[in-house]
């Protein structure tokens, strides 16, 4: 078996994603992943932090709940008073990526952003939902065929389909279809996974190896069947010098994903860490 390092952090973050997914708290959970990096953080202060820019909202809201004057009081509140943003000037800043982080400096990326918006959202009894757009993150009210979203990278920006549709164009410099499953809800798992990915990539432009092998725990405690990461974790143990591990995960991919295209590359690591 793998060796997981199992700080206090870890083994709480494991308890939280191990509940049915409507019961997971995904801002707790997130703070559980920052913890790792900032062992002193208070999670209950942050959560607090949360509910009072919700308490601060909420004698602004309409009578009548609009979606679309609520989402503007909202990003009154957030974006023009306490001053939220996009990190356009550090993108890949790994504290855009930690919630506490994101708080504390108001600075962000699409998915953090998101993050607090869905959070305070829902501490005014508003769910929205978090909308993975390739390359991109937008939270919609959890209402049946509403097709409002709001960009919080864009402080606030609210957006209909084509405006989705023009953004995804600009990202990849050709004109997108607006596929029905980019607009698709993501789940608790799945939103933490994006947040880790982000993360895992930052670490591995970095080559911090410990970080980034960190991560990819992390990513394999939600999904435990994700063959890729099981093979990027090997791959990490290797470049780490943990032979042993590293061979257990690499035959584990080779075993479940024995047409994989990498096979003879995987093959020939295996065969250089025997002769070791």
């Amino acid at each position: 078996m793998i060796d997981v390092e199992f700080s206090i952090a870890r083994q709480q973050f494991i308890q939280e994603v191990r509940q049915p997914e409507s019961e997971i708290d995904l801002a707790r959970a997130a703070l559980l992943i920052a913890q790792e990096a900032y062992p002193i953080l208070d999670i209950d202060l942050c959560l607090d932090e949360l509910q009072g820019i919700a308490d601060e909202i909420r004698p602004k809201l309409p009578t009548e709940r609009y979606p679309l004057k609520v989402l503007q009081v909202i990003n009154g509140v957030l974006f023009d008073e306490l001053g939220f943003r996009g990190n356009e000037d550090d993108y890949y800043d790994a504290d855009n990526s930690y919630l506490n982080a994101v708080l504390e400096r108001r600075l962000g990326i699409p998915i953090t952003l998101s993050l607090v918006y869905l959070e305070v959202a829902a501490r005014l009894d508003f769910p929205m939902v978090g909308v993975g757009l390739p390359g991109h993150f937008v939270v919609r009210p959890d209402i049946d065929d509403c097709e409002i979203f709001v960009d919080g990278f864009h402080g606030g920006d609210i957006l209909f389909p084509e405006d989705c549709k023009a953004l995804l164009s600009g990202i990849y410099g050709k004109p997108m279809a607006l596929e029905p499953e980019f607009l698709r809800p993501v789940s608790p798992k799945q939103f933490l996974m994006r947040m880790l990915a982000n993360l895992k990539g930052i670490y591995l432009s970095k080559k911090d190896i410990s970080e980034a092998l960190s991560i990819v725990n992390r990513m394999l405690i939600l999904f435990p069947d994700n063959i890729q990461q099981t093979r990027d974790r090997g791959l990490l143990h290797y470049q780490a010098g943990n032979l042993k591990p590293a061979r257990w995960d690499l035959e584990q991919y080779l075993t479940l994903s024995p047409k994989a295209e990498d096979r003879d590359l995987i093959r020939r690591l295996l065969t250089r860490m025997e002769d070791a």
